[in-house]
This record gives C-alpha cells, sequence and structure tokens, in this order.
C-alpha cells in the first residue's frame, strides 16, 4: 500500500533556456515524486509532439482533468500499466493529445515516487540491487549550430570522451579540465574573446570547424598527458540541421560550403580518421539510413550514433539494425514519451550490439533522474554536457550513486 498514489499535480516553470516546461509531482501513501520535461533545439521530424496546441496550459489542465483522475488509487509500483494507460488516455500516435513531454514528467514522476515510497535510490528501483555500473560522460565542449549564435562553428557539438578514467568522479574531473583548457586555448587565439557559451554550456568562438576541432584536440591531448586518462574526441553534426531537401546536399553556413551525400561521407570519414574521433552522432540527415551503413562499414573503434536517425524509436531503430545504419544510438525518453517506450528501445540496442548513450537535451531542467536512469538502463555513456547548473545536476547525482554503491561501482564497458 506504500505506493499508492494519491494525488497528481502540474506546473508551469523553466528550462535552462527560459522557456516554459512543465513538471509533475506525484504523491503515494508513503512517498513522493517529481519529474519536469526538457527540450531541444534541434529535434527529428519523427519525435512524438512534445506538447498538445495548446502548449504548457493545455498539457497542465490535461493532466488535472484526465490524467490525474486516472491514476489516484493505483500503484506507482506498476509502472509499465501505467505508461500504458498513459497511451490509452492520449489516444493517437504520436502524444499529440497530452504531449510527449507531458507522458514523459509524469512517467519519470511515478518512477520517482515508487522509489521514493520504499526507501531506495531511484536507479535501483527500476533496475534492482545488482546494477553496478557507471557510465562514462560524454561531454561537450566546444559547440555551434543551433546551440550557438553569431559566427559559431557549424558542426553543432565538439565532444570529449575520457575513455581511461577509472571512476566516474576521476572521469567527470577530466572533463572539466578540458573544458577549462579550450577555453583558455580560446582566450590565447582571439585576444578579448568574451567567453561566450551556447546553449549547454560549451564554449561559442567564431571559428571554423577545422579550427575548433584543432583546438579541442589540443586541449585533449594536454590534459591526457597531465592525468594519465586517455581522452577522445567525438562530434554531433545535427546533419539534419544543414541538409537542403531541394538541392539535396548538406548547407555548412558559416563556411559557405554545400556537400552532397557522397561529400559529405568522404568528409566525415577524414574527420574521423584525422582526428582519431571515438564518436559521430547524426553525420547524415534523418531519414539516410544508406549514407549512416556506408559510414558504418568504413569506420573501427568509433561510434556511428544516430539521434534524430532513431528518436529514441523502437521501429526505427529496428529498421536501422536490418540495414547496418550505425552502431549506436542516442536514447532520449521524452522522445517517445515514458520510461517504458524508452527502456524498450534501449533493450532492442543491447540486444543489437548498438551501444545505447542516454542524453539530456539543450534546454535541460535541474532535475537529477536522467543519471539515475543511466545507470538502471545500463548505458555505458551519458551525454551530458560538463558545466552549468543543469548539466551538473547530473554529473553530481552520478559522484552521489558512485559513493552509494561503494567499492561494488565500477565503470562499463565501452
Amino acid at each position: 500500500m506504500a505506493a499508492v498514489i494519491e494525488d497528481v499535480t502540474a506546473r508551469r516553470l523553466f528550462n535552462s533556456r527560459g522557456e516554459e516546461t512543465l513538471e509533475v509531482d506525484v504523491v503515494t501513501v508513503a512517498g513522493f515524486g517529481r519529474a519536469s520535461a526538457p527540450a531541444g533545439a534541434s529535434r527529428g521530424k519523427a519525435e512524438v509532439t512534445s506538447y498538445p496546441e495548446g502548449k504548457i496550459g493545455l498539457a497542465m489542465t490535461r493532466v488535472e482533468e484526465l490524467i490525474a483522475p486516472e491514476l489516484i488509487g493505483r500503484n506507482a509500483d506498476e509502472q509499465e500499466e501505467i505508461d500504458t494507460l498513459l497511451h490509452e488516455i492520449d489516444g493517437t500516435d504520436d502524444f499529440s493529445s497530452l504531449g510527449g513531454n507531458t507522458a514523459y514528467a509524469v512517467s519519470l514522476a511515478i518512477a520517482e515516487a515508487a522509489a521514493s515510497s520504499h526507501g531506495i535510490p531511484l536507479f535501483q528501483h527500476l533496475a534492482g540491487y545488482l546494477v553496478d555500473e557507471l557510465p562514462y560522460p560524454l561531454g561537450n565542449v566546444l559547440g555551434g549550430g543551433r546551440h550557438a549564435e553569431g559566427s559559431a562553428p557549424d558542426i553543432q557539438e565538439f565532444l570529449i570522451l575520457p575513455i581511461g578514467a577509472d571512476s566516474f568522479l576521476e572521469a567527470a574531473t577530466v572533463n572539466t579540465l578540458i573544458h577549462q583548457k579550450v577555453g583558455s586555448l580560446l582566450r590565447q587565439r582571439q585576444t578579448g574573446f568574451p567567453g561566450g557559451k551556447g546553449d549547454e554550456g560549451a564554449w561559442a568562438p567564431n571559428l571554423a570547424d577545422m579550427d575548433a576541432l584543432e583546438i579541442v584536440q589540443k586541449a585533449c591531448e594536454g590534459v591526457t598527458n597531465e592525468s594519465g586518462v586517455e581522452c577522445r574526441l567525438g562530434l554531433d553534426l545535427a546533419a539534419s540541421t544543414m541538409w537542403q531537401q531541394k538541392t539535396r546536399c548538406y548547407r555548412y553556413n558559416r563556411s559557405k560550403v554545400k556537400r552532397d551525400p557522397a561529400e559529405q561521407l568522404a568528409f566525415v570519414l577524414n574527420l574521423v580518421e584525422s582526428f582519431n574521433l571515438a564518436y559521430v552522432e547524426d553525420p547524415f540527415h534523418e531519414d539516410d539510413y544508406e549514407s549512416f551503413s556506408n559510414l558504418t562499414g568504413k569506420v573501427t573503434d568509433c561510434l556511428v550514433s544516430g539521434d534524430d536517425l532513431f528518436v529514441t524509436n523502437k521501429k526505427r531503430l529496428a529498421r536501422g539494425v536490418a540495414a547496418n545504419a550505425g552502431n549506436a544510438v542516442v536514447i532520449k525518453a521524452n522522445q517517445v514519451g515514458t520510461l517504458s517506450d524508452a527502456w524498450e528501445t534501449t533493450k532492442l540496442a543491447r540486444r543489437s550490439r548498438y551501444t545505447p548513450i542516454i542524453s539530456h537535451r539543450s534546454g535541460e531542467t535541474t532535475g537529477p533522474q536522467l543519471a539515475h536512469l543511466s545507470v538502471a538502463f545500463q548505458c555505458p555513456i551519458i551525454k551530458t554536457g560538463v558545466v552549468g547548473g543543469s548539466r551538473v545536476a547530473k554529473i553530481n547525482e552520478l559522484i552521489r550513486i558512485e559513493e552509494m554503491l561503494g567499492d561494488r561501482s565500477k565503470m562499463a564497458a565501452l
């Protein structure tokens, strides 16, 4: 009886970009859960609808009038049943009635309330006592694209991955050192560099893509030598934001370059080889399974990851698996609406030898639950930025989880 739901309420608050979003509270007989929904700047077209047509106000009304009456009296331990019920209440294929963010906030708050009711952390409630692996943090240290303004690079995210770290705390420390060193190198290169940052706390300088890559590589190599922890580079090209359907080419606005799919493939392959990239996300537009497959077949020791390509959707991932399109998938639960939906996609990825990478959104909230989901879903990598309150909230929570696990904790296998 401890987890029986007594009340469900919603409120309007703000994400890291100052945009309105939704937060949901769930009260049980012996516990309490609270969760809020993030938002992306570059969104895949196959993602579920974020909010109903009336936006946050209508979403709050539907929590109060449609969701709460159905949930009160139910047991919060019944996560899958409640997530299925959210689909039934919505009645559409893309959560356009309730909103995918509404469903996500409710689903996550339910899980948090159930864990609280039993006095255990969220990750253990979802995955059991035996789960003991921590993810490696994939950190955004320099950015452009839709995450920045002005003359920032065309490529959206320049990432670092501390694959040689022995603990999450060590990995997070290395990422912060690289972020600091990138800032120092930018000030040396550009007199009067104002220290501008993008949506995710990454530096947003006036630089071309290759110059930005060289600075991040130099910072990464410097910290690797100083710390003894091997770090490698990664990129999120967010290629769907560059794709011009009419001309069938990728337009790089800053560099004033256009590349057709074959030229894009050659460009990305050269980047992987020249900079020993460990990770490449969305190198092609969201429907180009063929190019993803071609790249995957040509690289070794590099994760080719789909975000807009898969949008955490089990059917799209299954299509990618059949085509050998990529070898990794970004997991963002609010792209599909509920924890159960995201978990099903994660399980398919693991069965198919795709690396699941759980990820924040560019418009984040300070909720720490993504840290728990990364451990519970057994994702070997968490993409959650390096600095900024909404990013650090997840990083600090993983440090606490590592401390909680004590001697049992270990880093995931990559």
